[in-house]
């Protein structure tokens, strides 16, 4: 059997656990640590991690020997190649432990340490988590100002912080982290990070606010999901008549950058608010005719494929006429 088998020491160890003879437990963990990796690669060092952190668990919740689980926890981290990689879970648990001990210098000092040697986004949440829990909002603060500079593309830390700081009642502090986060050059979501945003403004019945970050999304983007959303909202707070001119604007748009499907559903979208007593024929004479193409490929082959034309449409227009040339043509040779 191959003695670097993790999985099969960790069975080999459990199996002895419920056993309960101390002594033997303790030989198998010994044992299975002593097989360390013979390979840089991190999913092999993960399994192998995994027999320390059962060995940790085992001395503190069974065998009661808190001393020595402290023990098992800094042999673990004092193996770990950190220049290469390290394990949040391991400094995660190993701080919670020194936190179930009422250490929460040593808690604080082993998150701090494991930031300070290889900085990751999990490690930030569990030490702000670690402070969260003790209620020092102060250094929570100080933990998401870091944890944004170490990531500042990072839509969800952001998003985080803000609704932190909603939270404790400080509504200009989340305001000013929101304000901060659009305005970064790149970030991994902006929608959800938007999203947030408006949401903020909305639960607090600041629909200008609203209306005016929705005008600002939409110079940066044209995506069809905000221009419904833009048009429900002026529905909801301001009738029909304002949704009809997002609507209006929003097909325009979509018109002018070509983008079909995405023109229809925000047609469907106006189309199912005007059918509440609206005027649902001015929107059925904007919807387009589905027709089938054909298309050459980059291998010289040819791939059928639906287009949408639309009344407006400069190419539609050409499409109709050479149709209806077509059916004089058919109608001329019947006769």
């Amino acid at each position: 059997r191959d003695p670097r088998d993790y999985d099969a020491w960790i069975d080999f160890a459990k199996l002895e656990e419920s056993a309960g003879d101390r002594d033997r437990i303790r030989d198998v963990y010994e044992r299975a640590v002593a097989e360390h990796p013979t390979t840089a690669e991190k999913d092999v060092w993960r399994r192998y991690i995994y027999i320390w952190l059962f060995y940790a668990l085992y001395e503190e919740t069974q065998a009661r020997d808190v001393d020595r689980a402290r023990q098992v926890y800094g042999a673990a981290l004092d193996l770990i190649p950190h220049e290469r990689f390290t394990f949040g879970k391991l400094w995660h648990q190993y701080a919670w432990f020194e936190l179930r001990q009422g250490n929460v210098d040593k808690a604080r000092r082993a998150l701090g340490q494991a930031l300070g040697r290889c900085p990751k986004n999990s490690l930030f949440r569990a030490y702000i988590n670690l402070e969260l829990e003790l209620r020092e909002f102060d250094r929570v603060r100080t933990l998401y100002t870091k944890h944004i500079e170490f990531n500042p593309a990072n839509c969800a830390t952001w998003v985080e912080f803000a609704r932190f700081e909603s939270a404790l009642g400080e509504e200009p502090r989340a305001r000013a982290v929101y304000e901060l986060a659009v305005e970064q050059p790149t970030l991994d979501m902006p929608e959800i990070l938007w999203k947030a945003f408006i949401d903020f403004e909305l639960e607090l019945g600041h629909t200008d606010r609203v209306r005016s970050l929705y005008e600002r999304l939409l110079k940066l983007t044209d995506h069809v999901k905000v221009w419904i959303s833009r048009a429900q909202f002026e529905l909801d707070t301001q009738g029909q008549e304002a949704a009809r001119s997002v609507f209006e604007e929003g097909d325009g748009r979509l018109r002018d950058v070509g983008r079909k499907e995405e023109r229809l559903a925000l047609l469907e979208a106006w189309r199912s608010m005007e059918s509440d007593g609206g005027d649902i024929e001015s929107v059925e004479r904007r919807m387009p005719t589905r027709v089938r193409r054909r298309r050459v490929l980059d291998d010289g082959s040819m791939e059928e494929y639906f287009d949408y034309v639309f009344p407006d449409d400069t190419q539609g227009s050409r499409f109709k006429l050479l149709a209806k040339a077509h059916m004089w043509k058919q109608t001329q040779h019947s006769e």
